[in-house]
């Protein structure tokens, strides 16, 4: 019969090549980081140029399938909830998409 260390241990590596591992501590960091959010300190305005290089970071994160970590930087940083439209966002920034895969 298996030890509890050697049942642990199986279950930690299932866990991670499912990828059920990583989500769950970016899930618990996430709600770690909103519990210690504190609602009265107000927080700076958000530029402009900071509004867009978030929105990139936002992309980029949500691209990858980092979904918890786009939650957190929603969270901490005063972006809105909703995406910046993404004509306005290649306007704002001089670029192009090119039509193949939406990529700027």
């Amino acid at each position: 019969m298996a030890s509890v260390s050697e049942l642990k241990a199986v279950l930690k590596d299932t866990l991670e090549k499912k990828g059920v591992l990583g989500h769950l501590k970016a899930r618990i960091r996430a709600e770690v980081f909103s519990a210690l959010d504190d609602d009265h300190e107000p927080r700076p305005s958000l530029s402009h140029e900071n509004l867009l290089i978030n929105e990139l970071i936002r992309e980029y994160l949500e691209f990858n399938k980092y979904k918890y970590t786009a939650s957190v930087l929603i969270a901490e940083s005063g972006q809105p909830v909703v995406p910046l439209d993404r004509q306005f966002l290649i306007r704002e920034l001089n670029a192009f998409e090119e039509s193949k895969d939406n990529s700027m």
